[in-house]
């Protein structure tokens, strides 16, 4: 009877580590080397891929206002002396030893959004920080995540050549997608089309965002906000009294749907078929926003 109790607990100790086998080999594993760009448009992934039971794990290498340049700095640095605190900004880490942390089956890059749309600001780093990648992991699929353009009100747009700053979003987001289709053509990679969705919806007829000129902007009083209806981007709010303007970061709905398009480039799966979505966005415009992704990604 003991020997057959041992051959028992023998046989379930086998049988739990097949299974956990089968779900680690489930499991993407996706490493972001970006900013709060890339934090708004995969906000929501988790969510999304839990809702499906698949598995994802994910490695960031984030930190904000950062461009393609300082990345690649912060990696030299750390190459020519791996004890220099420059070459470790990522919570102390290099981003040597992130990209070390096992296998990574997806790893991904953006640009910094202000310089998005200069093509020049690109070179050499997006290429030195591809090559990086490829020899610590060489099976690894390599992508860009694509920004979008600041909102339709925004006071200032990204530049599109040092010193000269784009004059509209619609501006902003032709020079913006020219450079990273040129960059994506250059080092052979797709792309995660986040910004095609988000220019989709700027210049859609039923959902686009409109400033509200009724508001005083120049002498608002708390708690009081302009209309900011389908908007996908931050726009007004009130912080300890002052009405604060981003309109270049995602509020929820845009952070919705940017992880509908890293959803649906990650996993194969049509963003229409998403049942899940924040409390925050509006179940008509949740649909939309899932009608868009899908559009955006047909074609891919």
């Amino acid at each position: 009877m003991k020997y057959l109790k041992k051959a028992l607990l023998l046989s379930l100790l086998l049988i739990s580590q097949v299974s956990f086998g089968q779900v680690a080999e489930k499991a993407l594993r996706l490493f972001i080397i970006g900013n709060s760009f890339s934090q708004n448009a995969t906000a929501y992934l988790p969510n999304l891929v839990k809702e499906n039971n698949q598995q994802l794990v994910v490695g960031r290498a984030e930190l904000g206002g950062h461009s393609l340049q300082q990345h690649w700095e912060y990696a030299e640095a750390a190459e020519a002396n791996p004890e220099d605190p420059k070459g470790k900004p990522y919570n102390g880490k290099s981003l040597r030893m992130l990209l070390s942390a096992g296998t990574w089956d997806v790893v991904t890059m953006q640009q910094f959004s202000y310089l998005s749309a200069d093509v020049d600001s690109y070179s050499p780093y997006a290429q030195k920080l591809y090559n990086y990648i490829k020899s610590l992991q060489p099976n690894a699929k390599i992508l860009l995540h694509q920004g979008w353009a600041y909102r339709s009100d925004a006071k200032k747009f990204g530049r599109v050549a040092p010193e000269q700053p784009a004059k509209t979003q619609e501006e902003m987001w032709q020079k913006s997608r020219a450079a990273y289709h040129a960059v994506a053509k250059q080092l052979n990679v797709s792309l995660i089309p986040v910004g095609d969705a988000f220019n989709a919806v700027a210049t859609g007829s039923e959902y686009r965002f409109t400033k509200d000129m009724n508001f005083d902007y120049d002498h608002p009083v708390f708690p009081n906000l302009p209309i900011q209806t389908n908007s996908i981007n931050m726009g007004y709010y009130w912080k300890d009294n002052v009405l604060v303007f981003d309109p270049n970061h995602a509020n929820e709905a845009g952070r919705y749907l940017g992880s509908l398009i890293w959803y649906a480039v990650l996993f194969k799966e049509s963003p229409e078929k998403v049942k899940y979505q924040p409390k925050e966005v509006p179940a008509g415009f949740a649909a939309y926003l899932r009608s868009v992704a899908a559009k955006t990604v047909k074609d891919l």
